[in-house]
């Protein structure tokens, strides 16, 4: 992918050299600290939109289990197998359950650190429908120890989740339908052709949504288990994986437009970051961890990191957007944020418990950045000391927009 993109002022090659080379290794060292690694997300809420398949309630499991009395005693054991076919059924079943777990193990003193985080927590307004952080199902999560990779969830089930995201919440026109289908690319060329039909901040949305589609797809290509034996396991990238969703001919031109709207994603949530600078530099604002130096150490790096994405050159416009009639943009910003809250509340149907956690990580990241660029006019008022009326932050949400943008 190369050049301009579209409705930016903004190429490819000047957001690659600024990330690889500028920011990224920064942003990098930034998410390995305590602050920023472990995010509280609650893995059990119910689906809200239709009745779920009872592996969203095992919690090691990333695809619809195979219940075990209706695998052979024979595959069971191992001793002999019937057909190739059930063989390879249970090794896939097994294989999710292991690939899909969620590690939630916490030493000791970090135990003791995240129970004070929860007073430097603030709740507010959001985009999205944000996980109740106090509930008993609420958990501390180590990101480091669970990378978003392939983890075996895929089929309906995978489908039905993205096909409910551009179906229901992608604002496009009622006359437009999209099949189910579980094929790699033929069902999202279709979008492309009413996308031009609707205004900038509609198309925006769209963009943010499979650019997010298309991040993930990536990760998942990225860390693909090439080998699993006894021995080792060993993940890698999966180009075969890769190019079945982004090759220009094999998806029938759809592939680089998905990975252009990556970058759109990028430019948005830079943007944020570039924005929201006066909230995190007040004297009074720490990433407490407990650890005085450390907390001192990040929020030096996290400053730097600000300052850098604000220096970017060629910074998306966001006052193209809700420009015109004060009611209508009013109406039309109300719109997004129900959409996009819709699309966090989907995040709880996924079945596989990594990709929910990276799922719900990831939209709130983006919840964050889209408020961000909507309180604008607040965040410029903020005292440089005393509560910064009318705009606030939780760690929560502060550790989503970083890793988000991480991703």
């Amino acid at each position: 992918v190369t050049g301009y993109l579209d409705d930016c002022t903004c190429d490819v090659e000047t957001i690659d050299a600024f990330n690889n080379y500028k920011l990224f290794p920064r942003l990098n060292e930034l998410l390995e600290s305590d602050y920023f690694r472990y995010y509280k997300v609650n893995l059990q809420k119910p689906c809200p939109f239709w009745e779920d398949n009872s592996h969203c309630a095992m919690r090691d499991c990333a695809v619809q289990p195979c219940p075990s009395d209706e695998v052979p005693d024979g595959i069971r054991s191992a001793s002999y197998k019937y057909s190739e076919e059930a063989n390879n059924l249970a090794e896939e079943c097994e294989e999710a359950k292991r690939l899909g777990a969620v590690d939630d193990s916490l030493s000791k003193e970090t135990r003791q650190a995240v129970l004070q985080w929860a007073q430097h927590d603030d709740s507010s307004d959001s985009f999205c429908e944000a996980d109740d952080i106090h509930s008993p199902d609420a958990e501390y999560v180590d990101l480091l120890l669970n990378p978003e990779r392939y983890t075996g969830y895929k089929g309906p089930d995978a489908w039905k989740i993205w096909n409910s995201i551009y179906e229901e919440n992608c604002f496009k026109p009622q006359d437009v339908k999209r099949p189910l289908a579980s094929g790699r690319g033929e069902s999202f060329i279709y979008l492309t052709k009413w996308v031009s039909r609707v205004c900038v901040e509609k198309r925006a949305f769209y963009r943010l949504i499979s650019g997010l589609h298309a991040s993930i797809n990536i990760h998942l290509s990225a860390r693909y288990l090439l080998q699993d034996t006894w021995s080792e396991k060993k993940w890698g990238p999966n180009v075969t994986e890769f190019q079945q969703r982004f090759d220009e001919v094999l998806t029938s031109g759809e592939g680089p437009r998905r990975l252009k709207n990556l970058y759109f994603l990028y430019l948005i949530e830079l943007r944020a970051l570039s924005k929201v600078l006066p909230f995190f530099e007040r004297p009074g604002f720490q990433l407490y961890t407990g650890n005085k130096s450390q907390d001192a150490e990040m929020k030096h790096l996290l400053l730097e990191i600000l300052h850098l994405a604000k220096s970017f050159p060629l910074h998306f416009d966001e006052n193209s957007f809700f420009a015109g009639n004060k009611k209508e943009a009013a109406k039309l910003k109300e719109e997004f944020r129900l959409h996009f809250k819709n699309i966090s509340k989907i995040m709880d149907c996924v079945g596989c418990f990594k990709c929910r956690l990276w799922g719900k990580l990831q939209t709130q990241g983006l919840g964050t950045a889209l408020k961000i660029l909507f309180s604008e006019n607040v965040i410029e008022r903020i005292p440089q000391s005393g509560p910064s009326y009318g705009f606030q932050l939780s760690r929560q949400e502060i550790v989503a927009l970083f890793n988000a943008f991480g991703r």
